[in-house]
């Protein structure tokens, strides 16, 4: 089955999130636990939580198809040793919230080296970091997204996912997100089905479909291999309606939050109606 939805506001309170996924007809949605441009943030609430839960519940929206999102702030893989301490206790902040509202993915953007280290020494620090708050956690999985590749972050290449993913002690509890419009700024190119089969096979190979934990769904007003990141409405970007067609139709992307995350809220009903005529 396919589960399709967007990444819905989470302001006035996290219990609000699911009332707004079920407006526009999501089985699958993403929130920020706290304000993703600050550093700290108070505490989630019990009742807060209560509510969330109780929501999610009367709503049928399934645990394992909420995918957090992590603050755009961190960077596990910062050579600065106490900007990477600062990012990495906000990252143990979020996996704790995940556990605290009874989910279990958390989604985040790897790391950066900052043209201070090299790609390797970066994927070695985000593995650390990894390691660390699944250290400090018991249920929640590191859902690494792949990146565009925009300035000095990595992965925007499979096998930086996979190197990263070889360093994690406890490999049941880390995964990958991948982005359409990330993949395809990053060098992936996913104008045909043609060059979608390529580019998944591609992904199997270097890094296995059993390590797609969730997907986020956007065209990309970039073009091919510009690592440049610029989410676009499906169908309005360079990516074009054929990518989402092949995995609309896949079962290797079945029972996983397939993620909207495009640039019109107003049309995320009509691009989930779209999505699943596809899977029709």
């Amino acid at each position: 089955m396919k589960y399709t939805g967007a990444h819905v506001s989470a302001a006035g309170g996290v219990y609000k999130a699911p009332a707004r996924a079920a407006e526009i007809s999501a089985n699958a949605m993403a929130i920020f636990t706290k304000n993703q441009k600050r550093w700290s943030a108070p505490p989630l609430k019990k009742e807060d939580v209560d509510q969330f839960k109780s929501e999610q519940e009367r709503l049928g929206i399934r645990s394992d198809q909420i995918m957090p999102h992590a603050s755009y702030l961190i960077n596990l893989g910062n050579p600065d040793p106490e900007k990477r301490k600062k990012s990495y206790e906000a990252f143990l902040d979020e996996m704790q919230r995940v556990e605290q509202l009874g989910l279990t993915l958390l989604n985040f953007h790897p790391g950066a080296h900052l043209k201070q280290t090299d790609e390797a020494e970066c994927v070695r620090k985000v593995a650390q970091g990894i390691n660390a708050a699944l250290g400090e956690t018991r249920t929640a999985v590191a859902v690494v997204e792949n990146t565009a590749g925009q300035g000095s972050w990595i992965g925007y290449r499979f096998e930086h996912l996979r190197d990263i993913i070889a360093l994690v002690d406890q490999p049941s509890r880390v995964g990958v997100c991948l982005d359409t419009c990330h993949t395809h700024a990053g060098g992936y190119d996913l104008s045909t089905a043609e060059s979608c089969e390529t580019v998944f096979e591609e992904f199997g190979r270097v890094v296995g479909f059993d390590m797609l934990k969730g997907m986020h769904l956007n065209d990309s007003q970039s073009e091919w291999n510009s690592r440049v990141d610029r989410h676009a409405s499906l169908g309005d970007g360079t990516i074009g309606l054929d990518a989402f067609r092949y995995i609309m139709s896949d079962p290797r992307f079945d029972n996983i939050p397939l993620i909207l995350e495009t640039p019109e809220p107003n049309r995320w009903a009509e691009e989930i109606e779209l999505l699943r005529s596809f899977a029709e």
